[in-house]
């Protein structure tokens, strides 16, 4: 099953043509947008592990003869990755700036209401002080049990 494109393509997004339709076009469009920038972030990571592996296998031009075969494919190996490298930090690039686009109109939340407080009020040790007594009156209840057992087979 195909998905309609998406209004950025050019085309009318269909018979939901409001403002709302728009709306969750363009959130559909971030969303994958962000998606496609994590799978590049994990690409970069991917090549940047393998360019670490092929200069640890490289050896150094120290005297020691090398089969300069073996030492061309891996330079072409390397510059490969290189190249590639470059091609998706811009990509990544391209979509950062997309997403900044999109959320352009967005008024950013502070982080500090994002951290959920608990009031300063009675609420707050009653939390605090609620698993602990708990555990002591769990404890003091285990402790009658194990007594009654010990005067039982006394």
């Amino acid at each position: 099953m195909s998905t309609p494109p998406l209004a950025a393509s050019g085309m009318a997004p269909g018979p939901f043509a409001g403002p709302q339709a728009q709306q969750a076009a363009r959130e559909v469009n971030t969303a994958s947008l962000c998606r496609i920038g994590q799978e590049t972030v994990q690409d970069i990571v991917y090549r940047t592990m393998e360019i670490f592996q092929l200069l640890r296998n490289m050896q150094l031009p120290n005297g020691v003869t090398y089969h300069t075969g073996t030492y061309q494919d891996r330079l072409a190996k390397l510059q490969d990755h290189l190249r590639q490298l470059s091609i998706l930090f811009r990509k990544l690039r391209l979509v950062y700036d997309k997403c900044n686009e999109n959320c352009g109109g967005m008024d950013p939340i502070p982080v500090e209401q994002l951290i959920p407080y608990v009031e300063e009020d009675g609420s707050k040790n009653d939390d605090r002080a609620g698993p602990p007594r708990f555990a002591s009156e769990e404890r003091r209840e285990i402790a009658e049990v194990n007594k009654n057992i010990r005067l039982k087979h006394n």
